[in-house]
């Protein structure tokens, strides 16, 4: 049988309650990347209460739960994120808004980590049903290239893994919608800074100086032109410059020595993802000598994509229909990073985005606003797939 058993569902029903006061207490505690010491310990603290789990912590800010089945099958992983972001909030109108000065949880890392838990927690008490052994990840790290995820992965005690699986609250996806789809689901997420150096003067005789902010100017639009004429238009990329300085504003007649460029490349292929890397470099150097400037150039590699393997998101497809008949839906791939990409780069994974916004309570911010937030209605979703992900994949596998 494909789901969860009736009495099930009315057990998770009744743990609504307890998602929304851990959901709360870690959104009014955020910690950034790298430095989830307290949320990784309270973690630990409440996952080590269970019976029939294994606790332990594969890095120093992560947590790893093993729930060991009372039936032979699968090994797979259920993976949630736990850092915050630099971000102050400004929801005063919430009664758990964050504590912490310049931090909050703006991604919705809280609810996956709240979900996860009340869904191990739910698996641990019903172990014996289980087939194969479940992990629980709670993956610090998502927000900061390299990435939790990269250092997890570099242990070495996911390789034998058969499945992971993850989803994340999408808070402009309404309320009741759940995206399921195989093949590219993130993109390729990378960064350049570039360092141009001309030749200071006086604005008068420019003639005299080698303009940084003239070459930064034709770098900006000739990298567009990369897009435009040496990609497949039908891919999805995009590259943002979101940093142009140079100058001063106590200097409206000087020409700067120095400009400074930075910003984003995202891509969906691997092959487009190398040919922009390579004509950012060409591109850069042809302005530089045209006018005689130099450089620096660091352009670096982020996050891959995340690829959902075909056969184990048919499985996970045919679980969350089974539980939510007439809400799966299959939108285009998105151009946002994450680092869950390292888990799907070694074992077959599935990667899938949970509705949870809500524009009546004006919650449908984007991602990383000072606004965000997420529908709490939402969270039982997630317990559920988690859930029914850990008791139906191993026999599903198998068919």
């Amino acid at each position: 049988m494909i789901g969860l058993k009736e009495e099930w569902l009315k057990d998770i029903e009744a743990r609504k309650d307890q998602v929304i006061e851990y959901r709360r207490y870690l959104h009014q505690h955020p910690e950034l990347s790298f430095q989830e010491y307290e949320t990784s310990q309270f973690i630990y603290d409440e996952m080590s209460k269970l019976s029939n789990v294994e606790v332990t912590r594969p890095t120093e800010t992560s947590v790893l739960v093993k729930i060991e089945g009372g039936k032979p099958g699968k090994t797979i992983g259920l993976r949630a994120d736990i850092d915050a972001l630099p971000i102050q909030e400004q929801r005063d109108e919430l009664a758990f808004q964050s504590t912490v000065d310049g931090k909050m949880h703006a991604c919705g890392h809280d609810g996956h980590t709240a979900i996860l838990m009340v869904a191990t927690q739910f698996l641990a008490e019903h172990a014996e049903e289980i087939e194969g052994t479940v992990y629980s990840i709670f993956q610090h790290a998502e927000e900061l290239p390299p990435g939790g995820a990269q250092e997890m992965v570099a242990t070495g005690i996911f390789d034998d893994f058969d499945f992971i699986y993850g989803h994340h609250l999408f808070s402009t996806m309404p309320l009741g919608t759940i995206d399921i789809k195989s093949g590219p689901n993130t993109g390729n997420s990378d960064l350049y800074e570039l360092t141009i150096y001309g030749k200071g003067g006086h604005a008068a005789y420019p003639n005299s100086s080698v303009d940084p902010i003239i070459v930064g100017g034709d770098i900006l639009n000739k990298m567009q032109t990369i897009i435009s004429r040496k990609l497949n238009p039908l891919n999805a990329s995009v590259i943002s410059n979101t940093v142009f300085q140079a100058g001063s504003r106590d200097g409206l007649n000087v020409i700067p020595d120095t400009a400074f460029l930075g910003g984003s490349v995202r891509t969906n292929d691997s092959k487009d993802r190398e040919i922009i890397a390579e004509e950012f470099e060409r591109i850069v150097k042809a302005s530089c000598d045209a006018y005689g400037a130099t450089y620096d150039l660091n352009y670096t590699m982020g996050y891959s994509a995340v690829q959902n393997d075909e056969k184990t998101t048919e499985i996970v497809k045919s679980i969350a229909e089974e539980l939510f008949p007439d809400q799966i839906e299959e939108l285009p791939p998105s151009l946002g990073g994450e680092d869950f990409s390292a888990f799907s780069e070694i074992v077959p994974s599935t990667y899938i985005w949970i509705g949870a916004g809500n524009a009546e309570k004006g919650y449908d911010y984007p991602h990383h606003h000072p606004k965000f937030a997420l529908d709490e209605d939402s969270f039982l979703t997630g317990v559920k797939l988690f859930v029914g992900v850990a008791m139906n994949y191993s026999s599903l596998a198998d068919n």
